[in-house]
C-alpha cells in the first residue's frame, strides 16, 4: 500500500501546484510561479488558510485588487515567459468568481495559460442557498461559475476530495501544452476545500510537463516546400505564435537565406528586428503600406503561428491576388486549415528550421527584394514625420508621444498597450527591437489590461523596464492594481494620456455614420448631448494618491525629460500628459476593416457611411 498524507483538499492542492514544473529545451520553469488572490467567504478558510500554511517559498502569494486584473496579471507573466511558466488566481464566490470571466477570456482568445479556481457552493447543500449563491429553479448544480465554461479550455468543479487528483492531472496537462493552452478553471466548493482526505504522496511529488516541439510532416513539408519554391511574390505574416515558440532566430536565418519578406500582427511584432532588411512591419487594417501592398499581390501568403483575425486580413478584402494561396504553419490544427490553406501543423522553430533546411539555395527574384526595399524606405519616412516634432515647446500628438518614448526605451523594455487608438498607431510606427518589447493585447483587446499585465511581466523578469501605455478611458476602467505595483515596490512605468474620452471609438463612430455619439469625456450640454466643456476630472491626482510618483509634461521636452527620469527610477511611476488632438500626425488606415453601418438611416452622415461600406464589402473574398 502506497504512502499517504492527510491534508485537506486545498493544502493538498497547493502542495501539488507547488511541485509542478515544465520543461523545454533542457530548461526548466515552475509551471504555477506564484498565486494571486482576493479573500471571501468562498475561499478565505480553504484555500487561503492552504497558501498561508504553505508559505512563500512553496508558493508566492500576491494580493490583488480586483480579480479581473489579476488574471490580466497572471497572463502578462505567462506571455513574458513564452507560456512555460503561469499563475493561479483565487476568488471567493459570487461576485468575486464572475469578476474571472473577462479576463479568462482574454486568456483563452490570446492561448495564454491561467490556472482559476473560484471558490463554489457547499457541494453537501448543508447550507443552501449560500450569501452570493444564484438559485436556479431547474438546474440544481449551476452555479454562477458555469459562466466560466465557455471561456475556459478546461473546467471541473472538484464535488468530491478523490476528485481532485484526475482534475489536476488534465489541467496542468492543458496549462503546459501549447497546443491546448488557454484558462483553466477548477471551481471548488467551499466546503470540499476544506474537508480533510489521505493523499497518495505520488499525487505530491514533482512533476515535469514537457513541452513539446512537434516536428512537420514530411509530406505537408514537401508540399509546403513546393509551394515557396514555386511562388514568385510569398509573404510572411508572423504571428504571436514566434514568440511562443521562440522561433524568432529560426525566422531570421529563412528570410536571411530566402530573402521573403515579413510582416506582423499585433502578437507577432518583433518577430524580426526593425532594420531588418526583410521587415516590413504590421499587416491588416492597422499594418504599413509596403506590408498591406505586398499582401494585394502576394500569391503565397506563409502564415507562421497566427490565427489570421479581421485585422489581419481587413476583414476578407486585403489579399487580392486571384491567384494567392495560403500556407499555414501552426501548432494547432484549427488554426492551420484557416483560408483553406496547405498547413504544416507543428512547433514554430521546428517547422521554420526544416522549411529552412529544405529550402536551401532558393531566394525570391532579385527584383522583387529591390521593390519592397523600396517601400520599407519610404515607410521609414512616414514614421520619422509622424514621430518628428518641429517646436520641442508644443503640445505633443500621440505620434510624437511615441517618437519621445523611442527615443528613451532600450532593446530590453517592454512597451503595453490593449485599447484604444494607441494599438493602430503603434502597429503602424513602433520599431520593435527585441523579441518581447511590443506587447499589445489585440486579441481581446480589453481595456484595463495594461496596468495589471505590467505588473506580470515585472514579475516574470524583474530587471526588465516595463512601460503600461493608457488613455483615459482605459485608466478609468481599470486603475486598481497601482496599489499593488506600490505595495510590491514594482518600478512600472504608467504613460498616461488625457485626451478627453474614447478617442479610438469617437474616429470610428465618425467614419460609420455614428458623430461621435457618446465618446466624448464632457459635460452635458443644453441640447442634452455631451458637448459641453471636458470634465474637470484630474487623472495624475489620482494616480499620485495610489501612491505613484507622478510628473507632469506638457510640451514635448517635458515629456521626453519625464520618461527618462521614469527609466531611471526605482518606483511606481507615471507620466502624465494631456496630446493635441486636433493635428493628426498619424498615417491613415491602409486596409479596410468591417463594422456594419446602418442600412437605413435619416441622418446624411449615416447614409454617407452606407455608401462607402457596400463600396467596400464589394471587394470581400472568401478564400477557398
Amino acid at each position: 500500500m502506497s504512502a499517504t498524507i492527510r491534508l485537506t483538499v486545498a493544502q493538498a492542492l497547493v502542495r501539488f501546484l507547488s511541485v509542478q514544473y515544465t520543461e523545454r529545451d533542457g530548461v526548466r520553469h515552475r509551471l504555477i510561479a506564484g498565486t494571486w488572490g482576493i479573500f471571501g467567504h468562498g475561499n478565505v478558510a480553504g484555500v487561503g488558510q492552504a497558501l498561508l500554511e504553505a508559505g512563500e517559498d512553496a508558493m508566492p502569494f500576491h494580493q490583488g485588487r480586483n480579480e479581473q486584473a489579476m488574471v490580466h496579471a497572471a497572463v502578462g507573466h505567462a506571455r513574458q515567459l513564452n507560456r512555460l511558466s503561469a499563475q493561479a488566481v483565487t476568488t471567493s464566490i459570487g461576485p468575486g468568481a464572475t469578476n474571472l470571466v473577462t479576463g479568462a477570456a482574454l486568456a483563452t482568445i490570446n492561448r495564454l495559460p491561467v490556472l482559476l479556481l473560484p471558490g463554489d457552493y457547499f457541494a453537501t447543500r448543508a447550507a443552501d442557498p449560500l450569501l452570493q449563491q444564484l438559485e436556479h429553479p431547474t438546474e440544481a448544480d449551476v452555479s454562477v461559475n458555469d459562466t466560466l465554461r465557455p471561456v475556459s479550455r478546461y473546467f471541473d468543479r472538484v464535488q468530491r476530495p478523490e476528485a481532485l487528483i484526475p482534475s489536476a492531472l488534465q489541467a496542468m496537462r492543458v496549462l503546459s501544452d501549447p497546443a491546448e493552452t488557454g484558462a483553466v478553471t477548477l471551481a471548488l466548493p467551499q466546503d470540499v476545500q476544506a474537508e480533510a482526505y489521505d493523499w497518495p504522496q505520488e499525487f505530491l511529488a514533482e512533476r515535469v510537463w514537457r513541452v513539446r516541439r512537434p516536428v512537420p510532416d514530411p509530406v505537408e513539408l514537401t508540399e509546403a516546400v513546393n509551394a515557396i519554391r514555386s511562388s514568385q511574390r510569398p509573404l510572411i505574416v508572423a504571428g504571436g505564435g514566434v514568440h511562443h515558440s521562440e522561433a524568432e532566430e529560426a525566422l531570421k536565418a529563412l528570410v536571411d537565406a530566402t530573402g521573403i519578406p515579413v510582416a506582423s500582427t499585433q502578437a507577432g511584432m518583433g518577430a524580426l528586428r526593425h532594420d531588418h532588411p526583410a521587415d516590413v512591419g504590421g499587416i491588416g487594417h492597422t499594418g504599413t503600406a509596403v506590408a498591406d501592398d505586398l499582401a494585394r499581390t502576394a500569391d503565397l501568403v506563409i502564415g507562421v503561428g497566427t490565427r489570421y483575425s479581421d485585422f489581419t486580413t481587413a476583414s476578407g478584402t486585403l489579399f487580392q491576388n486571384p491567384d494567392v494561396r495560403f500556407l499555414n504553419l501552426n501548432i494547432t490544427a484549427f488554426d492551420a486549415h484557416k483560408l483553406a490553406a496547405r498547413t504544416v501543423v507543428c512547433d514554430a522553430r521546428a517547422g521554420l528550421e526544416a522549411l529552412a533546411s529544405a529550402l536551401a539555395g532558393h531566394r525570391v527574384d532579385p527584383a522583387y527584394e529591390a521593390a519592397y526595399g523600396t517601400g520599407k524606405e519610404r515607410w521609414d519616412e512616414v514614421v520619422d514625420r509622424a514621430y518628428r516634432a518641429a517646436d520641442e515647446s508644443a503640445v505633443p500628438t500621440q505620434t510624437q508621444l511615441l517618437g519621445a518614448l523611442d527615443a528613451v526605451v532600450g532593446d530590453e523594455d517592454v512597451v503595453i498597450n490593449a485599447a484604444g487608438s494607441l494599438p493602430g498607431d503603434l502597429h503602424k510606427l513602433w520599431r520593435a527591437r527585441g523579441p518581447r518589447q511590443y506587447h499589445l493585447e489585440y486579441g481581446y483587446s480589453c481595456m484595463g489590461y495594461e496596468i495589471p499585465a505590467a505588473i506580470g511581466v515585472q514579475q516574470a523578469t524583474p530587471d526588465t523596464p516595463v512601460w503600461a501605455l493608457v488613455g483615459d478611458g482605459t485608466y478609468l476602467m481599470m486603475p486598481t492594481e497601482l496599489v499593488t505595483a506600490v505595495q510590491e515596490g514594482l518600478p512600472i512605468n504608467l504613460v498616461l494620456i488625457q485626451n478627453h474620452g474614447y478617442a479610438s471609438i469617437g474616429g470610428l463612430s465618425e467614419s460609420v455614420g455614428g458623430e461621435r455619439f457618446g465618446t466624448a469625456y464632457r459635460y452635458r450640454a443644453a441640447d442634452g448631448t455631451f458637448s459641453g466643456a471636458p470634465l474637470p476630472v484630474d487623472l495624475a491626482a489620482n494616480a499620485a494618491s495610489l501612491g505613484m510618483d507622478v510628473l507632469r509634461a506638457k510640451t514635448v521636452l517635458e515629456l521626453r525629460e519625464a520618461l527618462a527620469t521614469a527609466r531611471a527610477s526605482d518606483r511606481p511611476t507615471c507620466v502624465y500628459v494631456e496630446t493635441d488632438t486636433a493635428t493628426a500626425t498619424a498615417p491613415p488606415a491602409e486596409a479596410w476593416w468591417d463594422v456594419p453601418v446602418a442600412e437605413t438611416a435619416s441622418r446624411e452622415a449615416a447614409v454617407r457611411a452606407r455608401t462607402e461600406y457596400d463600396r467596400q464589402t464589394a471587394a470581400r473574398r472568401t478564400h477557398l
